[in-house]
């Protein structure tokens, strides 16, 4: 049974902690595109960007949108498709819709200045309590805790905790222990730090423990539990899905609509597809989805391909139409093989998408 630890039971005062983790962060802290200001609308946006995602991935997209969107009040003023569109690729979309309405949010409730707390900021789209932590941290130098994934893994390793890192006794414990360990003062830097460890020393697989600064203070390092924790969470059967989908080629321009920006995907791409009942077979849906679409003549099967979401898994099954000069139905555009690769489709189709390359 897994010992729950005091502050009191600590064999370091916080304070200790702290100062080698800010020594190490003075020689070793990474120099990234969104550091160096305290300026809260870069702060946010890399945050959002992070979210899921890896440094590696986010730098260029964040490049991309500050020369796009230079200042706040030039994101809210965008409409929701540029700001999907100028995402295209990073995944994850509902992090671009909720980032447009924080940003019109801010400018029209908050007169453009970001709220300072945790707790305010917690209140908009899409910034959840360790996003809310970090920008008030960061831009701010508000005291406030964060725990992203980079943090949680530290964490559970630091003082050993074995129990699935997502049940809801050990989130109750490790925001305890991480608002236990941060300091009052160099809110900035201890933040940046914290992460910092978590992504370059203590990594998911082959941490560098060796090059760790909190190491002499680290419990899975005593226990030689290292490689085994953070615990996996246990996996979860999720049901499967089908969704007929038609590539429809007119002269070497593909069919494809955008999917309403409220919901599931929302202000994507796709190509036309419709999801097939339990009881129902391949061609009856085909059938029903040309006929919604205005369309007739014969349609080649491509390869199926699978594409996991975080509630179910979607096995598409796509199929190749040459069509004439008829119109379609409305909400539809016509673009070039090539422009396919550049809108922002949305996974399930990226990887039909592929399956045409291959055909």
């Amino acid at each position: 049974m897994q010992h729950w630890l005091k502050l009191a039971e600590l064999d370091f005062p916080p304070e200790q902690f702290a100062r080698f983790l800010l020594d190490w962060y003075g020689r070793e802290g990474r120099s990234l595109p969104w550091r160096n200001t305290r300026d809260p609308y870069p702060i946010w946006l890399a945050e959002i960007m992070l979210q899921q995602t890896t440094v590696a991935a986010v730098s260029d997209y964040f490049q991309r949108f500050i020369e796009r969107f230079p200042t706040l009040q030039a994101l809210a003023e965008a409409s929701l498709e540029e700001v999907i569109d100028l995402w295209a690729g990073l995944g994850y979309y509902s992090r671009a819709r909720n980032l447009h309405a924080t940003a019109v949010r801010v400018t029209t409730v908050f007169a453009g200045e970001f709220p300072r707390s945790a707790a305010e900021l917690q209140q908009l789209p899409g910034i959840g309590r360790s996003t809310a932590g970090a920008i008030s941290a960061l831009a701010f130098e508000q005291h406030a805790a964060i725990l992203d994934g980079n943090v949680r893994r530290v964490l559970c390793r630091l003082f050993a905790l074995q129990e699935a890192p997502r049940s809801s006794r050990a989130e109750k414990q490790l925001w305890a222990w991480s608002e236990m360990l941060t300091p009052h003062e160099r809110i900035h830097d201890y933040t940046q730090a914290i992460m910092d460890l978590g992504a370059t020393v203590c990594t998911p697989r082959k941490p560098l423990c060796d090059q760790c600064p909190v190491g002499e203070l680290c419990r899975a390092r005593q226990l030689d539990l290292v490689a085994v924790l953070p615990l996996k969470q246990a996996s979860k059967k999720i049901p499967t899905r089908r969704e007929v989908v038609l590539l429809v080629n007119r002269n070497g321009r593909y069919l494809v609509r955008r999917r309403p920006a409220a919901g599931f995907l929302g202000g994507l791409w796709e190509f036309p597809g419709s999801y097939v009942n339990e009881d129902e077979r391949l061609e009856q849906r085909l059938a029903w989805l040309k006929a919604e679409l205005g369309l007739s003549g014969p349609a080649r099967k491509l390869a199926e391909v699978e594409h996991v979401y975080s509630h179910f898994r979607l096995k598409v099954i796509p199929y190749l139409l040459e069509a004439g000069a008829g119109s379609v139905a409305e909400g539809s555009d016509w673009v070039e093989r090539s422009e396919l690769t550049t809108i922002a489709l949305h996974g399930a189709h990226k990887k039909v998408l592929a399956t045409l390359a291959e055909g």
